[in-house]
């Protein structure tokens, strides 16, 4: 569990606001806001606290845990993960969020070599009765990765990968297909090892994001969780 602050663009706008008060003019651009979405992919690492410049964004958040998006002013905004309760970060970076944007930041890998992947989401809709599906690679106990979506039961040795040799935090394109239900299978690059076994279940118009994850602690058995983009 976790706590979002979702007022978080008014926090951090206001205190910018102070600012445009000595200002004798009347005149108010409107605000610029950015879409940022966090998950929590560390697997030996704390539950965490997320900052963004010196507002606290989340409180609390747990490994595979992710938030909704929260919007955040435009512009280069400082990120800070830290363990939960504590001063200690363990993540800082400087990120640069355009005016309109979606974007989806993880936290990667084990806690000693932790890292921030920033992947740009893409919201718009898909063509009538297709959906939209990308991976994110974000399990650090696996290489290279084939990815096969197929219909429930098809052998995968009989079928082709639609996505091959995904690195780790490495952000696929997104893929689209038709509505349906499809059975994600991840295996060890050019092998049919199935490595994470999913079946999804996708309606029209809805964009998908799936993070490929450690287990607890880190190592097998990986996982997947589906994260939704849009409708």
């Amino acid at each position: 569990m976790f706590r979002s602050i979702r007022t978080l663009a008014a926090v951090v706008l206001a205190s910018t606001a102070l600012v445009a008060c000595s200002d004798d003019s009347d005149t108010t651009a409107p605000a610029q806001i950015a879409q940022v979405r966090v998950v929590h992919a560390s697997p030996d690492a704390p539950n965490v606290d997320v900052l963004v410049d010196d507002a606290t964004a989340l409180t609390n958040v747990a490994f595979r845990a992710s938030s909704g998006f929260l919007e955040v002013p435009a512009g280069a905004r400082r990120l800070r993960v830290r363990a939960t309760g504590s001063t200690t970060t363990v993540i800082d970076a400087t990120v640069p969020f355009a005016n309109g944007g979606a974007y989806t930041v993880l936290a990667t890998g084990l806690l000693a070599s932790i890292a921030p992947v920033v992947a740009e989401d893409n919201l718009t809709d898909p063509a009538a009765g297709q959906v939209k599906l990308r991976v994110i690679h974000a399990a650090p106990a696996a290489a290279g990765v084939d990815v096969y979506a197929t219909a429930p039961g098809a052998d995968i040795n009989a079928a082709t990968p639609v996505l091959t040799n995904v690195g780790f935090r490495a952000v696929s394109d997104y893929l689209v297909v038709p509505a349906g239900t499809y059975q994600l299978r991840v295996t060890p690059t050019g092998t049919k090892t199935v490595a994470i076994d999913a079946t999804v279940t996708l309606t029209a118009g809805q964009i998908r994001t799936v993070v490929a994850k450690d287990a607890v602690g880190g190592g097998a058995p990986l996982a997947a969780v589906v994260l939704a983009d849009k409708n």
